[in-house]
């Protein structure tokens, strides 16, 4: 008898083990997209698992593009995008599609130019001139004229570009397409487009390594990238004449002027679309954005939809400082407060 009282002990707690392994699976959240952010939510995945064990994250930075793709076809918990979702986009989604903004960060124009160190400076047209094909040499007159004391090489520029659909792209196609009517009207803005020159690579990382391996090249990627990369990135002439570093002062700059010309939208889900790059001001940097995290508002996981909602609702009261120590922006209160109330929209059934 006692022997069968110890096997049905250990068969109970077999059975407790098991059950509680279970619904530790079941709140694994993936997610997919955006490398623009990917070095601030790596950290805020392994610091909110330290408060909540029973949450794991599988997020795979593939790009915005991949992002959409996957929340679209709701293969994924959550998307990740540096890119807004147009109209037509959010209405192939299978539900509600809801678009909450976490940061803003920078798009620093990196270069690799032996000898020149970081006082580089290029005017909109030098540098949509690059990307065209147009501005072949770095002792090109668009170039030099504004950089009199550097001593620039009669070297090819090499243009790196992103190769795979990236938000960070429908960024920096924003402005050059803002700034340049050549480039607007015959290649336009988005994830992916038809480069007239450049090398591609895949991926934030793979720019960096491009631009760090290859003498006299120029490329783009979020500012958190070029710092920790310790790669040069150039001053840019913005919309007041001024030539402008990117920062966080001069992202927060260019935010603001967006953010209060910006109208809120009465449905929750299309609050947020907006663009940041070119904005008015002396301070401002030209090339900011937004990025989002892209979920449904009606979950079809109670337990999944409930962990959901509490890490969005973490990120967005307590992650602030981890925000400006990997050099991205913060949302203004103001957008702070309206967002809260778009994540207690999310409905997770019982």
């Amino acid at each position: 008898m006692w022997n069968r009282l110890v096997k049905n002990i250990l068969a109970l707690a077999l059975a407790i083990s098991a059950a509680s392994g279970s619904a530790y699976a079941e709140t694994a959240l993936t997610g997919a997209g955006a490398t623009f952010p990917h070095p601030l939510y790596s950290k805020w995945f392994r610091d909110y698992q330290a408060e909540d064990p029973g949450v794991t994250f599988r997020y795979d930075a593939q790009g915005s593009g991949e992002g959409i793709r996957r929340i679209l076809a709701r293969e994924v918990d959550f998307g990740a995008s540096d890119k807004f979702l147009s109209d037509e986009e959010l209405n192939k989604a299978p539900g509600k599609l809801l678009h909450i903004p976490t940061v803003m960060g920078a798009v620093a124009v990196t270069y690799n130019i032996p000898g020149i160190g970081s006082d580089l400076k290029l005017t909109p047209q030098a540098l949509a001139g690059i990307y065209l094909g147009k501005v072949t040499k770095w002792n090109d007159p668009l170039i030099a004229r504004e950089n009199a004391k550097l001593k620039l090489p009669a070297e090819d520029i090499v243009a790196v570009h992103r190769s795979d659909a990236s938000g960070t792209t429908s960024i920096f196609t924003d402005y050059l397409s803002s700034v340049d009517p050549s480039w607007s009207s015959g290649i336009g803005k988005g994830t992916t487009v038809a480069w007239p020159a450049g090398i591609g690579a895949k991926g934030s990382s793979a720019v960096v390594k491009k631009i760090k391996e290859v003498p006299y090249s120029i490329g783009y990627v979020e500012i958190a990238y070029a710092l920790e990369n310790e790669l040069n990135a150039a001053a840019l002439k913005n919309r007041a004449g001024k030539f402008v570093r990117p920062t966080m002062l001069s992202t927060r700059a260019a935010a603001v002027q967006g953010m209060k010309n910006h109208k809120m939208k009465k449905d929750v889900e299309l609050d947020y679309r907006l663009s940041l790059v070119n904005q008015p001001g002396k301070d401002a940097y030209p090339i900011v954005g937004l990025t989002w995290l892209l979920v449904y508002r009606d979950q079809q996981d109670p337990v999944k939809g409930r962990k959901l909602v509490e890490f969005l609702t973490w990120q967005l009261k307590k992650a602030e400082k981890m925000t400006s120590t990997l050099h991205y922006t913060p949302l203004p209160d103001t957008w702070s407060a309206q967002v809260e109330k778009t994540i207690r929209s999310i409905a997770v059934p019982q």
